[in-house]
């Protein structure tokens, strides 16, 4: 194994060696590795980035595994400066406790908690909480917001420590998290040892389904190593000695899956559902090379498009800027060979401001400089929030610029 990253051989999933490549996308650097101006200089190793399928199990996942000291020993992204997501995870809680019924004052646990966000709608609900993330900065923003974290990786051997400290814990969830994790088996062991007999483990993910279906080409980067589907999950987790006992679609992130997870020692009895999913990815194709060779042409397409309409724009001398500075954007700008056709990133994160984005060093500045800076198209890169967007710029729609879209629809406002 280098020190950087290394490729697997076999399926994280079922430990098969029948992988196949699915999806080519352009190396890039890691994509939240947005450096300051002093760090310039610095070269970005560039990653191979490649969807592959398993044949054997049908789970959708990358091989190449990047070391995660590397990925998020400075991570910038905290959840509480995602639009919406604060006020999804507090329906979120709300739905948790109903289902499991739990006391209050009972301990919750939150794998990859980020700044606490979450942990704090369990809070509101007079629930204790512990979260585990390995962000320095994140962490440090939990902590001043009152939520107890422990900075680390989680794994089977961090689960017996939380275990001999705090008792059997009812309720633990892993939300955006468990696609990001490598040693799938570990992890999930440790959640079955860290629950109470009959607690839950709920995990909200990236859907393979929606990955496809829905062309969501910005979710596919190096933290994101697997794009849950229900069939491939369903059979991991028997073989973990848990059991999948509810799951559904979600909107959230572009279309997500929220599943319960127990021990099959517990008395649950699984529902309906998760055959239901199943069979809905089995007619839609998922797990096989089909939605692949479709997401294949689907690339191609919309590139010779979009540069088409931007190569056009440029050679009538208009300045174009894009909208959106995050790990998602940087698999756009490198898959659509966008960095010299866009003057500027423009985004709403302060902690973007004044960087200059991963390997291609495109300048971020603040979306208020559109406003002195009076680009002449603003190419919406962050597309799940193209509507706020462009009601909180109708002034700049006024003084005459204009929006492009270009994932679900290439479309000029």
């Amino acid at each position: 194994m280098k020190n950087d990253y290394f490729r697997r051989s076999t399926c994280r999933l079922c430990d098969s060696d029948k992988v196949v490549s699915g999806v080519k996308f352009e190396a890039t650097p890691p994509g939240d590795i947005f450096v300051s101006k002093e760090e310039l200089p610095r070269v970005q190793e560039r990653y191979p980035l490649e969807i592959m399928l398993c044949e054997m199990c049908g789970s959708i996942q990358l091989l190449n595994v990047v070391n995660p000291q590397i990925l998020y020993g400075t991570y910038l992204y905290e959840t509480s400066a995602s639009l919406g997501l604060p006020e999804h995870f507090r329906s979120y809680a709300n739905d948790i406790l109903k289902v499991t019924n739990s006391d209050p004052g009972s301990l919750v646990v939150d794998i990859g908690s980020n700044d606490g966000t979450l942990l704090r709608c369990f809070q509101e609900k007079g629930m204790k909480v512990l979260g585990v993330d390995p962000a320095p900065q994140a962490v440090k923003t939990a902590r001043s917001r009152g939520v107890e974290t422990i900075q680390a990786f989680f794994d089977r051997l961090l689960a017996k420590k939380i275990r001999s400290q705090y008792g059997d814990v009812g309720i633990v969830t892993a939300n955006n998290v468990v696609a990001n994790i490598d040693a799938l088996g570990d992890f999930i062991d440790g959640i079955r040892d860290l629950i109470d007999p009959n607690g839950y483990f709920v995990m909200e993910t990236g859907c393979g389904t929606s990955l496809f279906e829905n062309r969501l080409l910005d979710v596919v980067y190096h933290e994101h190593l697997t794009y849950f589907t229900v069939k491939p999950l369903d059979a991991f987790f028997r073989r973990h000695g848990m059991k999948l006992v509810d799951a559904y679609w979600i909107s959230s992130k572009g279309g997500s899956i929220r599943c319960f997870v127990q021990s099959d020692r517990s008395s649950s009895v699984v529902k309906p559902s998760v055959q239901e999913m199943i069979v809905m990815e089995e007619k839609k194709g998922i797990g096989t090379l089909k939605p692949c060779l479709e997401m294949t042409s689907f690339i191609k397409e919309r590139k010779e498009a979009l540069l088409a309409l931007l190569d056009g724009l440029r050679a009538q001398g208009k300045t174009i800027a894009g909208y959106g500075a995050s790990v998602g954007v940087t698999t756009l700008l490198y898959l659509f060979d966008l960095d010299k056709r866009l003057d500027y990133l423009v985004d709403d994160n302060p902690v973007r401001f004044g960087r200059f984005s991963p390997g291609h060093h495109v300048p971020v500045v603040s979306s208020n400089e559109l406003y002195e800076k009076k680009p002449d198209y603003v190419l919406i890169l962050a597309w799940r929030y193209a509507e706020p967007i462009m009601k909180r710029h109708q002034e700049y729609i006024r003084q005459g610029g204009t929006f492009i879209s270009c994932l679900q629809d290439l479309k000029i406002f």
